[in-house]
């Protein structure tokens, strides 16, 4: 597992959440997503969103378009296993 405090932070968009600061990265592992330690811009919360549901920001100089309200950044649900 590591914990990387990121400087400087990186404007975000959070998939049905908005926009907001990603302040670290949390790595458990090649069996997980990374997970996003967000400051969300807002109400002030703070976030652990995993990979798929995060999204840089627009930024025009750099030709990236604005990330859609919602998206295929949805975490497919895993099987629920049986139990007898």
């Amino acid at each position: 597992m590591s914990f990387t405090q990121l400087e400087p932070y990186l404007p975000l968009h959070v998939v049905d959440r908005g926009k907001g600061v990603a302040v670290a990265v949390i790595d458990y592992g090649p069996e997980f997503d990374l997970l996003w330690v967000v400051a969300m811009d807002d109400g002030g919360e703070i976030w652990c969103v995993p990979n798929p549901q995060v999204r840089m920001q627009a930024n025009w100089s750099m030709g990236r378009r604005a990330a859609p309200a919602t998206g295929s950044g949805k975490i497919a649900k895993l099987p629920v296993a049986a139990t007898v």
